[in-house]
Formats: C-alpha cells, sequence, structure tokens
C-alpha cells in the first residue's frame, strides 16, 4: 500500500504537511485548507473572500488527484467567528455555490478561538472519493 501526496502544480511547497493524500483505495484527504493562494499569501482580509479562496484550494487539490468538484464527500470547516458566519449567510451560499455548485456533501462546521496562521478566518479540510462510478 503506498499513499501518493497530491501538491496542485505552481504552488509553494507545503512544509510539515501534504495538501492532499491520496489512498490506494481512491479515498483522497485534502487538508486544511485556509484563505491564501498557491503561493501563502493572503489577497484578502475579509471572511468571504477567505472562504472562496479556501474552497477553490480544495478544488484545485481535488483537481490534481484528477477528481471531481462532485467527488467530494465530506467537509470540515473550523471558523473563528461564529457571528460573522451566521451574518453572511446569504454570501456564504452565493461564493460556495460559485465554486461548488449545487454539490452538497456531508458537513461540519467547528467553531475555534484561533488557527495556526494568524491572518486565517477560516480552515477548511475534505474527503472525496475517486474514481466512483
Amino acid at each position: 500500500m503506498t499513499n501518493k501526496i497530491i501538491q496542485p502544480e505552481g504552488w509553494a511547497p507545503a512544509r510539515g504537511y501534504a495538501n492532499g493524500v491520496l489512498a490506494d483505495n481512491g479515498r483522497l484527504y485534502v487538508g486544511g485548507q485556509i484563505g491564501w493562494n498557491g503561493q501563502q499569501v493572503f489577497e484578502t482580509h475579509d471572511f468571504i473572500g477567505q472562504m472562496e479562496q479556501a474552497l477553490r484550494n480544495i478544488v484545485a487539490v481535488v483537481q490534481a488527484a484528477n477528481g471531481e468538484i462532485e467527488d467530494i464527500v465530506r467537509l470540515t470547516w473550523y471558523v473563528t467567528d461564529k457571528k460573522e458566519y451566521l451574518a453572511r449567510q446569504k454570501e456564504v451560499g452565493a461564493v460556495y455555490r460559485r465554486v461548488l455548485g449545487r454539490h452538497f456533501p456531508a458537513m461540519t462546521m467547528v467553531v475555534v478561538s484561533q488557527l495556526v496562521e494568524d491572518d486565517a478566518l477560516l480552515e477548511i479540510e475534505a474527503t472525496a472519493e475517486l474514481g466512483r462510478d
């Protein structure tokens, strides 16, 4: 059994973690993605902007493993500000649909006091099942 590290082309190297790990059974584990770009630079300090970037990062990892959005079966969200998340539900929904369409995997949301990257407002991890019929 050999797992394959997944790293989208052109992204800065991950240090001390993998952006994705593809198991022999086709299950892809996408490490927590935050609102920075592939060069590990935050282009926005806005919750919605970071959410969109984190979701786009997940899609990039899934596609780097030759998967599709529809292969995503689970998302776990870690947010630092529950009130902002709830107050911006309309925007959250619009951005979600823009990036992932109307694909709704199993989801969990956890409110945390902080994340490792000080500028990160949320982190989202995913699991995808590749090669299913």
